[in-house]
C-alpha cells in the first residue's frame, strides 16, 4: 500500500482555481513543489503503486496529484516531482497545516469515478460546515 503526503494549496481559492494553477505550470515544464528535507519515507511513496500529494482546499481534501519521483532544487532544497493532472476525490475534512504531512493508504479518500455525479459525494462546503460542527 503506497504512501501519501498532505499539503495546503496556498492561494488557491478553488479546486477550479488550483487546476488552473498546476495545468499552467505544467505547460511551462515539469511541476514540482520545493521542501527543505526529503522525507523519511519518501521510498514508501515513490514505491509501486505510488503515492499522491493530497490538495486541503478550505480544510477538505478535494483532490490529489501522483508523485512521480522526487529531485535536487535549487539552494539545496528537495523537489517533490508531480503530474500536473488532478485526480478529484470524495471530500474529507483535514485541518489545514504548514508543509506536508503524511498520509495513510487506508485513510486516503476515494476517487471520484469518471461516471459519478453530483449529488452522489456530500458537497465538500457542506461537508466543512458539517465537519466544523463536529457532526462527521
Amino acid at each position: 500500500m503506497p504512501l501519501h503526503l498532505t499539503k495546503v494549496a496556498f492561494g488557491a481559492t478553488s479546486l477550479d482555481h488550483l487546476d488552473e494553477r498546476l495545468r499552467q505550470r505544467g505547460a511551462e515544464g515539469p511541476v514540482f513543489l520545493t521542501t527543505r528535507y526529503l522525507p523519511k519515507r519518501h521510498e514508501e511513496i515513490v514505491g509501486t503503486p505510488g503515492g499522491s500529494l493530497y490538495w486541503i482546499i478550505k480544510h477538505t481534501l478535494v483532490a490529489r496529484s501522483p508523485i512521480l519521483g522526487f529531485g535536487e532544487a535549487e539552494g539545496g532544497r528537495v523537489a517533490i516531482h508531480i503530474d500536473p493532472a488532478l485526480v478529484l476525490t470524495e471530500g474529507r475534512p483535514k485541518r489545514a497545516h504548514q508543509g506536508w504531512r503524511y498520509l495513510e493508504a487506508g485513510d486516503a479518500p476515494a476517487d471520484l469515478g469518471a461516471g459519478m455525479v453530483a449529488g452522489d459525494v456530500m458537497p465538500t462546503a457542506l461537508l466543512a460546515k458539517l465537519s466544523a460542527l463536529g457532526l462527521v
